[in-house]
């Protein structure tokens, strides 16, 4: 399984939508990560520089790209930013850093911040 965290930010008139009518805020962000195979595990929204940030689960590596393109369609998300997860117990797995020079990749995007429009 491999996870990613999301930090979503809406357009202004998805923000207005999703405040008129609350019936599902969440669809802008599930349709996506479902029509790429994964599911939504958690989101939250949040007070900050973003407006909601979402931990997904796929049963393989997805692009960045991919995930960047599939949240652009919709129209309601202005920015996207998704960095893989890497769960713990995988972690001890990963070299310390006094055996390796490289960060701990599972994937060689794993380090890119993507922008969808």
């Amino acid at each position: 399984m491999s996870y990613y965290c999301h930090q979503v930010s809406y357009t202004t008139d998805a923000r207005k939508r999703l405040l008129n009518d609350p019936h599902d805020r969440y669809e802008a962000i599930r349709c996506p990560i479902e029509k790429l195979g994964g599911h939504l595990q958690s989101s939250f929204f949040t007070l900050g520089p973003f407006d909601v940030l979402v931990i997904s689960e796929f049963p393989q590596d997805v692009s960045l790209a991919d995930i960047a393109v599939a949240f652009s369609m919709g129209g309601a998300i202005a920015s996207i930013h998704t960095y893989p997860l890497l769960p713990l117990p995988e972690a001890s797995e990963v070299p310390s850093e006094s055996n390796s020079s490289t960060p701990p990749s599972r994937s060689p995007a794993a380090h890119a911040a993507v922008s969808g429009h």
